[in-house]
C-alpha cells in the first residue's frame, strides 16, 4: 500500500495563504455545522447568515433564461458590457448626486469581489487602510490580500463608529478610509456630521474613500448620506444587487470610482475573471430597471420581521436588543448573560439548534454581542424566538458553567 504523499520542505506556500485566512474565519465554524446539519435533514434554525428567503424578482429571472435561450454565453468585456455599465451609473448617481458615466464603472462578482479588486488598486506593502468597528469579517482579509494593514477605529457604546478617534490614527502610511453605511451587523447609518469629520481627514491627508453601500437600497429612501459627489475623485463607492433583490447567489456587484481607478480595476478583472456571464449581466440590467420596486419590497419586508423579532425577544433575560436603523440584522448585547459572544453562539447551537454569528467577529467593540439575521419567514422566526427564550429562561446556568469548564 503507498504511503501518503508528504510535502517537500523545499515547498512553500505564499504568505498570501495566511493574510486571506483573515481573524474571521473561526467565526463561521457554527454557521457551517448549522448548515451540515440542515442538509442532512436536521431540525436547525439559522440565522447567521443575510441571505433572506425571497424569490430574486421573476423579470429578472425571465431575462436570465431568455438570454440563455439565445446563447449568451460567450466571453463579454472584462469590465462588464457597456449597457450595463451605463446602467449601473444612472442608478449611482441617482442614489449619490455624483455625476458618473460608464467609465466610472466597473462590474464584477459581488461586492465582495469589488472589495478585493479596489484593495489590490489602492493599497500595498506597508500601507496602511483605516476602517471603523463593527466590520464585516471578510474586510481584513480582503484589504490585507494587498500587503496592507487594517488599522481599526473603535465603536462608541451605542455601536456608531467613533469619528472623533480618526485623527489621530491617521499617519504617512495611511492611503484609504473604509467604511459600510448601512453598518453589517449593527446597521447604523453613518450621519452627515460624521461623513464630515471623515471628508475633512481625508481632503487634509489626501486620502481615498471606500465606501461600501452593500445595504443603502435598504435604507429609508433607498439612499444614505455620502461623500461621492463632494470628492468624486477619491471616493469609491462599492454596490450590488445581493441584498436589494434577493441575488445573493447571482454574484452581481461593482465598483464606481475615477475613471483611472476604472481602468486599474478592469486590469484586475482581466487578470481575475476575463469576464462574468453575460446572461447574468442581462439580468442584472433587468434586476436595475426594477430597483425602485425591489428596493421598496426589501425594505417592507425588513421592517415586518424585525418588528416580530423583536416583539418576540421583548423582556429576554440575559439579552438587550440594538436596533438597527437600516437592514436586515440585530445586535444583541449578551453581556449580562454572563457569556461572551462566542460562548453564547456555543451554548445556543448545543442546546438549542439555533445558529447565529459571535459578535467579536466583527470587532472587539462587539465581542459582548451577537449578531441575527432576523431576514426569514416568519415560521421560522416565531420558532427562532421561542428557541432563544428557552435558552435564556432555562439553559444560561448550565451554559455558563460549560463556559468555566471550557467546554
Amino acid at each position: 500500500m503507498l504511503s501518503p504523499p508528504t510535502q517537500s520542505k523545499y515547498v512553500h506556500y505564499s504568505p498570501l495563504v495566511d493574510r486571506i485566512r483573515g481573524e474571521g474565519a473561526d467565526a463561521w465554524l457554527t454557521h457551517y455545522a448549522a448548515v451540515a446539519a440542515r442538509e442532512r435533514g436536521e431540525d436547525v434554525i439559522i440565522l447567521s447568515v443575510g441571505d433572506p428567503d425571497l424569490q430574486t424578482p421573476a423579470p429578472v429571472l425571465e431575462r436570465a433564461i431568455a438570454a440563455l435561450h439565445a446563447g449568451d454565453t460567450h466571453y463579454v468585456p472584462a469590465a462588464g458590457r457597456p449597457a450595463l455599465r451605463q446602467a449601473i451609473a444612472r442608478a449611482h448617481q441617482a442614489r449619490t448626486g455624483q455625476h458618473v458615466d460608464g467609465a466610472n464603472v466597473v462590474y464584477l462578482a459581488g461586492a465582495q469581489n469589488a472589495l478585493f479588486v479596489t484593495s489590490l488598486c489602492l493599497a500595498g506593502p506597508g500601507d496602511e487602510v483605516l476602517t471603523f468597528e463593527p466590520l464585516y469579517p471578510t474586510y481584513p482579509a480582503t484589504i490585507e490580500v494587498s500587503g496592507a494593514r487594517l488599522v481599526r477605529i473603535p465603536a462608541t457604546s451605542a455601536c456608531r463608529p467613533d469619528v472623533s478617534a480618526l485623527p489621530a490614527l491617521v499617519s504617512a502610511r495611511s492611503r484609504a478610509i473604509l467604511w459600510a453605511s448601512p453598518n453589517n451587523p449593527s446597521g447604523v447609518v453613518l450621519h452627515a456630521d460624521e461623513l464630515e469629520v471623515i471628508r475633512e481627514v481625508a481632503r487634509r491627508h489626501d486620502l481615498w474613500l471606500i465606501a461600501d453601500e452593500v445595504y443603502a437600497g435598504l435604507a429609508e429612501g433607498g439612499r444614505v448620506p455620502g461623500l461621492a459627489a463632494q470628492l468624486p475623485q477619491q471616493v469609491v463607492t462599492l454596490g450590488s444587487l445581493s441584498k436589494s433583490h434577493a441575488m445573493t447567489g447571482w454574484r452581481a456587484g461593482w465598483l464606481v470610482g475615477p475613471p483611472a481607478l476604472a481602468r486599474h480595476a478592469e486590469h484586475v478583472a482581466m487578470c481575475m475573471l476575463f469576464g462574468l456571464p453575460g446572461f447574468v449581466q442581462e439580468a442584472a440590467l433587468g434586476a436595475l430597471a426594477l430597483a425602485d420596486e425591489a428596493e421598496a419590497r426589501i425594505r417592507a419586508y425588513c421592517r415586518a420581521r424585525l418588528a416580530r423579532f423583536s416583539a418576540g425577544i421583548e423582556g429576554l433575560p440575559g439579552v438587550r436588543a440594538l436596533t438597527p436603523e437600516a437592514g436586515m440584522f440585530m445586535l444583541l448585547d449578551v453581556s449580562a448573560s454572563g457569556l461572551n459572544g462566542a460562548e453564547f453562539v456555543r451554548a445556543l447551537y448545543a442546546s438549542q439548534r439555533v445558529s447565529v454569528m459571535d459578535g467579536g467577529a466583527f470587532g472587539r467593540s462587539t465581542a459582548g454581542c451577537v449578531r441575527i439575521c432576523f431576514a426569514t419567514d416568519e415560521r421560522t422566526l416565531t420558532a427562532a424566538c421561542e428557541r432563544l427564550r428557552q435558552f435564556c429562561t432555562h439553559d444560561l446556568a448550565a451554559a455558563r458553567a460549560g463556559a468555566a469548564r471550557g467546554d
